[in-house]
């Protein structure tokens, strides 16, 4: 039974392509330890498209956020570039194109998605997140 008591994990990754496993186990023991183990393959599937773009296209440091609030986990990931990520592009037309997917499998596996330009300890980045609601 997943706990109804809100709760917030933030793990800070450095620039490493390695990160986007960590992040990606990481979050599977959090989902495991709090009863949520139905969200984990979409929410891991999430993450590592967050976590592989803040990595894949910045050059500095980034975060996974994962909250849990009134039924709904919401996965973000934050990057010290303040550009806008890329619109997502249709899945469907993707087809078997090796690179533009990443947001598109993000708004078609969430419930909802978002982005927002963001200021931490002086640095500019962005932080974008997504949504998955518990049945």
């Amino acid at each position: 039974m997943p706990e109804t008591a809100p709760w917030e994990y933030t793990l800070y990754i450095p620039n490493d392509v390695r990160a986007v496993t960590v992040s990606r186990r990481t979050l599977r023991l959090i989902l495991t330890m709090h009863g949520l183990v139905t969200l984990a393959d979409t929410a891991e599937l999430l993450a590592s498209e967050l976590v592989g773009n803040a990595v894949r296209h910045t050059k500095g440091p980034a975060a996974l956020r994962v909250r849990w609030s009134g039924g709904v986990l919401r996965i973000g990931a934050w990057d010290a570039n303040p550009e806008p990520p890329e619109p997502p592009r249709d899945l469907a037309m993707l087809g078997e194109a090796e690179e533009g997917r990443g947001l598109a499998m993000v708004r078609a596996c969430a419930d909802l998605w978002g982005w927002q330009p963001l200021t931490r300890n002086g640095s500019r980045g962005k932080y974008v997140w997504c949504d998955l609601v518990a049945a």
